[in-house]
């Protein structure tokens, strides 16, 4: 059947899959919770007539603050076919970012999860006068527990049942169907507003690539509120198949075990850390099997598709299956057939390995203003290549600009910014092709190829360009280093800030005899300090004279979107990596640093400022949005 409105989903799960037991499902203590398809078309329903009940319109705007779960899509869908905005937020970004986003959106209503996001958002929420109630998905005492909404719903369904049919007929593909602030690694979030058409044909072009059926399940575990889980839940729900949200980041392995999983999507550091895991174990074998272990590593981190076609590689490959790449299939359930993979640059040598050992990662590339995907890696060669972010999507046109820029044009373009068109029309041009701000090339013709953000190239003082995220993706390589940050800009030579692996330093330190009482002390230990010179010394060898590492300063912290170093995306956040570190900068160049992401002119930290800091300074709203633009 045609699907036109997200909703209609719905319509055809009752026809194609009403018979399926586990079209959603969520673990608790005693197990995984399962949901029909008509259970699911049925929650959704009453939820319909419930927020009708409430008195919320067509127009108004719900804000979901919540993990993984199926109630999530339960809402989702209820908003949808009653033309409620869903605004889908982060629970890890911070308190302010959550009053910017409440006010602008002008929400009436929060879902919360957890007893833990509803601590964290009441105190924004019991500030704000449009805000009208709380509802959370947990039973927390105290708070209105969503299965009112839902009873309230099976109370008026004779009520709002004609009134329901009357909105739905009247929403179109075109349609707003929902606003997702992007995480802000500079500056104010801004509300991408996507259409039901959006969102549809992205979908609609990219499941052909999706190996996956009806028979199948999947562990969900990336956040839904980020536009990429988002789109591969819808597409997943389009094919039939079973979804199954993760209890947590740290039950992964187990979920996708228990349920043998066929697929699952993630970014580049989970993959990262699954790596890393694999070859801790490898190096506690002991002779002769630790030397089989590296050399099947070897012969993978060598893995060409074209290579296989060669008797001797091709046999030196199906027996280092046997006797490792077996086992680390098993240990994510033995039935894993696709592995989306997003949000940042997968390394080129870990797709190799990941692909030697019978997992089909599939990279693409995209953001939130296009909903998201522009390229995908297909799931069999030759179309797929590795080191690429795969192949433009049929219903889109990709071009690149002079200076290096993607542009994309395409039905998955968004509607624009939400109250914000002048920025609207900065980033879509006259010709309708949308500035993605990331610079990247085709190879062969075909496949894209992401070399940088084009706010992060930057210049040294000898006028030669460095991508710094292409240094620091290797660097990400090493067992020691979590996250590092590039610098140099205006400078005579490259350096770095690195977050160490604290789990595996800690483990060297112990078997290296160095005793230390805290971080802090540690990354003061003049071995320690050696063991990271190495480590970039490694890297060094790969760059080119311009890009190498001259010096580098180690920190105590470990970054994430809590503390404010991470988007919630995982990506850096330089502006304040940069303001944080100021200190350390300074000893390492000898003088403030100074980047085009720092606003020379002024001294207060965006990080310190508040929506509340920023009202006192304008007389009315729409100024204090003026105002926090122009900076």
């Amino acid at each position: 059947m045609e699907i036109k409105r997200l909703f209609d989903l719905l319509t055809q799960y009752r026809t194609l899959y009403s018979d399926k037991v586990d079209v959603l499902a969520k673990r608790d203590k005693t197990g995984w919770i399962k949901y029909t398809a008509n259970s699911y078309i049925d929650h959704a329903e009453y939820l319909s007539y419930g927020l009708l009940a409430l008195g919320i319109k067509p127009g108004d705007k719900i804000v979901t603050i919540s993990n993984n779960r199926p109630e999530w899509n339960f809402f989702d869908m209820a908003m949808l076919q009653t033309g409620i905005i869903h605004v889908p937020v982060y629970p890890t970004i911070s308190q302010e970012e959550h009053e910017y986003i409440l006010t602008h959106s002008e929400a009436k209503y929060i879902i919360v999860g957890t007893a833990t996001q509803l601590n964290k958002i009441k105190p924004v929420a019991d500030k704000l006068k449009s805000v009208k109630d709380i509802y959370s998905l947990d039973q927390i005492e105290g708070v209105n527990y969503w299965k009112l909404i839902y009873e309230l719903g099976q109370k008026h369904e004779k009520d709002y049942k004609d009134k329901l049919k009357k909105i739905k007929s009247k929403i179109t593909e075109n349609d707003l169907a929902t606003i997702i602030y992007t995480s802000g690694t500079t500056g104010s979030p801004k509300g991408v507003m996507l259409s039901h058409r959006n969102l549809i044909q992205n979908f609609l072009y990219a499941q052909d690539h999706l190996l996956l059926n009806a028979e199948d399940r999947v562990l969900s575990f990336l956040p839904l509120c980020h536009v990429y889980e988002r789109l591969i839940n819808y597409l997943y729900q389009y094919k039939g198949i079973s979804i199954y949200y993760a209890r947590n980041m740290g039950t992964i392995k187990e979920d996708l075990v228990s349920i043998k999983a066929s697929g699952f999507t993630t970014v580049p550091r989970l993959l990262e850390k699954i790596y890393d895991g694999i070859v801790t174990k490898g190096n506690k074998l002991n002779y002769p099997q630790r030397h089989i272990f590296f050399w099947a590593l070897k012969i993978a981190e060598n893995f060409e598709f074209e290579k296989l076609r060669n008797p001797v590689f091709r046999h030196q490959h199906r027996i280092a299956d046997k006797l490792i790449y077996k086992h680390w299939r098993k240990a994510l359930g033995d039935n894993i057939k696709f592995i989306g993979c997003g949000g940042a640059i997968l390394d080129k040598k870990l797709t190799k390995i990941f692909h030697a050992a019978g997992f089909n990662i599939q990279e693409g590339y995209g953001l939130t203003e296009t909903s998201p995907l522009i390229t995908f890696n297909y799931a069999t060669y030759p179309n797929k290549k590795f080191g690429s972010v795969g192949i433009v999507l049929d219903n889109e046109e990709v071009k690149i600009a002079d200076d290096g820029e993607i542009l994309c044009k395409g039905p998955n373009v968004m509607l624009g910014y939400y109250k914000n068109p002048s920025l609207t029309n900065q980033v879509i041009d006259s010709d309708g092709f949308f500035h993605t701000g990331d610079v990247g090339k085709f190879e062969d013709n075909k496949f894209l190829k992401i070399t940088d953000r084009k706010k992060e190239i930057f210049k040294n003082s000898s006028g030669k360009y460095i991508s710094p995220q292409l240094i620091e993706n290797k660097l990400r390589q090493s067992f020691y280093i979590v996250q590092a940050l590039i610098v140099g800009e205006n400078e005579k030579y490259v350096s770095a800030l690195i977050s160490p692996d604290f789990n595996e330093l800690h483990l060297w330190a112990a078997e290296n005899n160095i005793n230390y009482q805290d971080n802090e002390e540690l990354i003061q230990k003049q071995k320690v300090i050696n063991l990271f010179s190495k480590e970039i010394d490694k890297v060094n060898k790969l760059l080119g004279d311009v890009e190498k590492i001259s010096k580098f300063k180690l920190v105590c912290d470990e970054w994430s979107p809590e503390t404010g170093e991470l988007s919630p995306t995982l990506k850096l956040r330089r502006k304040f990596l940069y303001q944080k570190y100021a200190h350390l900068l300074e000893e390492i160049y000898g003088h403030p640093y100074k980047s085009k992401l720092l606003n020379q002119n002024q001294q207060k930290s965006a990080m310190n400022e508040t929506p509340n800091d920023l009202k006192q300074k304008s007389k009315s709203f729409w100024n204090y949005f003026r105002k926090k633009r122009n900076r």
